[in-house]
């Protein structure tokens, strides 16, 4: 799932959709994130900003994609699909790029290309949006955690309407295993700033997909058409009236994508 989100971020809908496709589906917290491993706080800043860091980090960004192979190892799977959204989508590039042999197909979705470096990711984002999550303030409560997903939710899939029906399981099911999205700034600095040198998105030989949400308030469609462009035999699907936040009128049309890519001929 995508930067500072925990794995209970990808509705149980989707899942089902996945699953009725004959996939078995697991999903991970990314460190930093959910019930993984937190690191130790370093001073403030917002998360665009580590972009521009020069010290040392907590971590790699090849760290996050051997992350996921120890959770296929733990499985006893030698490879799998990978479906990555946001930041997810991000690694899952890279993952591609680093284990090229644990992986049959790669879905990346609503992510930045991994070859772009630094403050050039910022031409993918709008930033009046990431602007609205700065000034977002609610208490650490029950009624303040729902409101707070309902409010990134609403400004992540604009025109749709969201209520709070949509997103309570993810907050039930936070609140359950002690953990909440979005409210650790330093944690989404530290994904967001783990540096990448494991190579270029060339280097990408499985099947690809990139989706995009042609109504996407965070992302620019441009980083999802970069990224085809820069992975090889890659193919681009913009999916219409889909924002940042999957919400249930696209989880069919993602599945079947998925499906699709993943009965490609020399993957089956």
């Amino acid at each position: 799932m995508g930067l500072g989100a925990s794995r209970f971020w990808w509705p149980t809908g989707l899942i089902d959709e996945l699953v009725d496709r004959g996939f078995h589906v697991v999903a991970y917290d990314q460190r930093d994130a959910g019930q993984s491993t937190h690191f130790p706080g370093r001073r403030q800043a917002h998360p665009l900003l580590a972009l521009l860091r020069r010290e040392a980090p907590a971590y790699r960004a090849e760290d996050l994609t051997d992350d996921a192979i120890a959770v296929l190892d733990a499985l006893g799977w030698n490879r799998a699909h990978l479906f990555g959204h946001s930041m997810g989508g991000l690694v899952a590039q890279r993952i591609a790029i680093r284990h090229p042999h644990r992986v049959l197909t790669l879905t990346s979705s609503s992510a930045v290309p991994s070859d772009v470096k630094g403050l050039a990711v910022v031409r993918y984002v709008r930033l009046g949006t990431v602007a609205r999550f700065t000034r977002l303030r609610h208490p650490r409560t029950p009624e303040g955690e729902l409101a707070l997903a309902l409010t990134v939710a609403r400004i992540l899939a604009p025109g749709r309407n969201i209520g709070e029906d949509d997103i309570r399981e993810f907050v039930r099911n936070e609140a359950a295993h002690q953990v909440a999205s979005f409210r650790d700034d330093k944690a989404q600095s530290r994904q967001i700033g783990a540096k990448w040198h494991g190579g270029s998105l060339a280097r990408i030989t499985v099947p690809t997909l990139v989706l995009h949400g042609e109504d996407d308030p965070l992302l620019r469609t441009a980083a999802g058409r970069d990224t085809a462009v820069l992975i090889p035999g890659a193919r681009l699907r913009t999916m219409p009236g889909v924002g940042h936040f999957l919400t249930r009128d696209a989880w069919a049309r993602y599945a079947a994508q998925i499906r699709a890519l993943a009965d490609t001929p020399s993957t089956a």
